[in-house]
């Protein structure tokens, strides 16, 4: 007898219609923001490599200063945008997360399990590739780079080719990448983060701990954690720990149920993801696009050795090694019995996904920074994810429309 797994208990009908209503509005938001992601960056490739070049990498490096309770701050622009900026993000990311854990598609382990499994396949076969690739000692810390999936512009993709791909394809999808972004933040914590200090960490946990009792004493007001918000990423950048991690913690700590009886409507996770998410989909990620996709193409030296080698490694893991990890690891899920395919998705929308999966933009040049000081090998590693995430999203358009074709016929 094959084993199928129980089914969750159904949720009411407000509940089911308040999660797709959700859901739409966060890919309608995410679809818009992969159109001016692409637009950024495109820009910022035009502007770096034209006449004017000098001009772009003078602005991020300009120096803003600030003195703050005595403490005085000597910031690039750079710095501002990846550090700061993008703490924003990842509190975006961490509610979302959040979200997902308490009443979404990882609220259930058997429910999670299909995208848990192609997420896992997406993370090692593209790892393992770039390392069968650049397994020399210097390229070696770039392994984490094809493992991301930049899902704006997945669900860019996705809105391009309409309402004929399966509502069913476009959730699987969003879990796949939320998994995608747990794991790109622990992989950060774990393997990209400096020695740690212990001043930063003991900062970072006064900071949760006031964190904890304003949680305790009910206080639903954002800007009652403004302060220990930011005295925790203060500790995280002291202490060795990236500080954008800051914004994640902060979202999976922010409450999914209403304070002081509040309908569920405007329970805090979902007021501050609402308010935040545009911000963070129309400004800072286009900001960060704009600071980070400027890769002067005469800087990239292709006839080093190092550079070709990375550029294959990163390409080989985005565009061949996520959609067969991904489709691998949704194979070995059914094939074992643990999880069955949800009756609208077909294999062929499993490739379809795992191409979409290959678009590792944002994440992916953001791990990149982390892993590589060397100037020459960083441009090299943006122009790897580039080239890769277009392709990727290429491919994924096709094998959509091929899709689309076949079923209207």
């Amino acid at each position: 007898m094959r084993y199928r797994p129980r089914r969750a208990a159904l949720l009411p009908a407000e509940a089911v219609a308040r999660f797709f209503s959700a859901l739409e509005r966060f890919l309608r938001v995410e679809a818009a923001s992969g159109f001016i992601l692409l637009a950024a960056t495109a820009a910022a490739l035009l502007w770096a490599n034209s006449p004017f070049t000098d001009s772009y990498h003078r602005l991020w490096e300009t120096r803003l200063t600030a003195d703050v309770s005595g403490v005085s701050l000597n910031w690039s622009l750079r710095f501002v945008v990846n550090d700061v900026l993008m703490t924003v993000f990842f509190l975006v990311v961490g509610m979302e997360i959040r979200r997902e854990m308490h009443a979404g598609a990882l609220s259930d382990t058997r429910v999670a399990l299909l995208p848990l499994a192609a997420a896992a396949g997406g993370i090692i076969v593209p790892a393992l590739l770039y390392l069968a690739i650049a397994h020399k000692s210097s390229l070696s810390s770039g392994w984490a780079i094809p493992t991301a999936t930049d899902i704006a512009f997945a669900a860019g993709v996705l809105a391009i080719l309409g309402r004929s791909i399966p509502a069913a394809a476009r959730i699987f999808l969003l879990a796949l990448a939320i998994i995608d972004d747990v794991a790109a933040v622990l992989i950060i914590a774990l393997f990209y983060s400096d020695g740690l200090d212990t001043r930063g960490l003991l900062v970072s946990g006064v900071a949760l701990a006031i964190i904890a009792s304003l949680r305790m004493a009910g206080v639903g007001k954002a800007r009652a954690y403004v302060i220990p918000g930011a005295l925790l990423w203060a500790g995280m950048l002291i202490g060795g720990i990236h500080p954008t991690l800051a914004g994640v913690v902060l979202g999976l700590l922010t409450p999914v149920t209403p304070m002081n009886g509040a309908s569920v409507e405007i329970a805090p996770v979902i007021r501050l993801q609402d308010l935040l998410h545009p911000w963070v989909a129309f400004a800072i990620m286009p900001l960060f696009a704009l600071a980070n996709a400027g890769v002067s193409f005469a800087g990239v030296t292709l006839d080093a050795p190092s550079s070709r080698t990375l550029i294959m490694s990163i390409a080989a893991g985005l565009i061949l090694g996520k959609p067969l990890g991904i489709f691998l690891g949704t194979w070995c899920a059914v094939r074992l019995r643990l999880c069955d395919l949800p009756p609208t998705i077909t294999w062929r929308a499993v490739w379809l996904v795992g191409c979409l999966g290959g678009i590792g933009f944002t994440m992916s040049i953001f791990i990149a920074m982390l892993a590589f000081d060397d100037e020459q090998l960083l441009a090299a590693a943006k122009v790897g994810v580039i080239g890769a995430s277009v392709v990727a999203g290429a491919m994924g358009l096709l094998l959509g429309r091929l899709q689309t074709r076949e079923s209207q016929t």
